[in-house]
């Protein structure tokens, strides 16, 4: 038995990578609202009073803008804040802090003022959600220069990729996936880094399509790649993990061999991320393409609260094997045996994300 890895769910090696990062890093802080709770911010800030010292840990009131702007001016003055917010859609409160002073701190000061703050929010898919605590904003906060974005998918990977994080001198928004947080693997113990500037990571290889796809969607994005195997369709697909900035050399190599492009967004489909590949990979491979490229995402209205309205709002493993099939124009009788293979498979509601779930946060 190797004694170097030891099985995580993406919330304990979150939290494994601030006990580390803490260890070797210097004057990191931890910013939030709720480290201390029961719910202990999802598990990942769990008993952190014991490995942090007091003055290490500020519980702080609901004012995400102040929130905001004292992490920024610490980040300045040599600290390492780690923020959280319990939603993505609480950052928006904190967007002039976050968009003019964090992302533009450095250029205006010619590299005088570095803000190595992480951001940490967590996206909120699940019943009782509804419109305003489930939207996944990557794209807002991609688009925005000096800003760097990672959504992790992947215990071992977040924990690397949250280390990396905490000792880049830039500001780093995290976005994870409340889902991805159940999603348990062996992750190395001990303190080690993920390089956030990398490009994607290829998880399976394929002449026939490529998939790039973020988050949760890389989860649903490996089924429907492991059934599409079974009846001879080999799809390479890419967990993008690094948003900003945005590495496609891998993805490109591999729509040049296939032709085929899609991808899948956690968040709306419209503006989303899969509009900015698909514009670069047409810009860089369109001799190469045997089609147009095909977008998942979010549809272009406000997410429902109520279970019955969710059925065709976030992308799953039959429609992504059926955008798969459709446009390698499968024979109708696969398509009715990788239907029929799903369902063998697919026994998760849709607003749940694991049995332990209790909801509603």
């Amino acid at each position: 038995m190797n004694n170097n890895y030891k099985l995580m769910t993406g919330s304990e090696a979150i939290r494994d990578a601030l006990i580390c990062a803490q260890k070797r890093i210097k004057n990191i802080l931890l910013i939030s609202e709720g480290v201390a709770d029961p719910s202990s911010f999802y598990g990942t800030t769990k008993d952190l009073s014991s490995h942090f010292k007091k003055n290490q840990i500020i519980e702080m009131p609901l004012s995400e803008s102040a929130l905001g702007g004292i992490s920024i001016g610490a980040a300045i003055n040599g600290m390492r804040p780690v923020l959280n917010f319990h939603r993505v859609e609480f950052a928006l409160l904190a967007m002039e802090q976050i968009f003019n002073n964090a992302a533009k701190a450095s250029y205006i000061s010619n590299g005088k003022h570095k803000v190595p703050l992480v951001l940490r929010l967590v996206i909120g898919r699940g019943w009782g959600q509804g419109p305003a605590h489930s939207q996944s904003l990557e794209n807002i906060f991609s688009s925005i220069p000096g800003l760097k974005v990672i959504m992790p998918t992947f215990p071992n990977d977040t924990k690397g990729l949250i280390i990396g994080a905490i000792k880049d001198n830039n500001p780093v928004v995290i976005i994870e996936h409340r889902w991805c947080h159940y999603v348990s693997e062996k992750v190395n113990k001990g303190f080690f880094v993920n390089n956030i500037n990398e490009g994607p990571k290829a998880l399976s290889n394929g002449k026939d399509f490529t998939i790039v796809a973020t988050s949760y969607g890389v989860i649903e994005s490996m089924q429907a790649v492991k059934i599409l195997k079974k009846y001879g369709i080999n799809v390479a697909l890419f967990d993008l993990r690094i948003l900003r900035p945005l590495n496609l050399k891998k993805i490109i190599t591999s729509v040049n061999q296939t032709g085929r492009l899609l991808t899948i967004d956690t968040g709306f489909k419209f503006l989303g991320i899969g509009s900015e590949i698909a514009s670069q990979i047409t810009e860089k491979c369109f001799s190469n393409l045997k089609a147009s490229p095909i977008r998942l995402g979010f549809p272009d209205h406000p997410t429902p609260s109520s279970r019955g309205y969710l059925k065709n709002v976030y992308t799953n493993t039959q429609i992504i094997c059926d955008k798969i099939m459709r446009g390698l124009k499968v024979n109708k009788n696969i398509q009715k045996k990788v239907k029929e293979n799903i369902k063998k498979i697919s026994t998760k509601e849709i607003d749940i994300p694991n049995p332990l779930f209790k909801g509603p946060f």
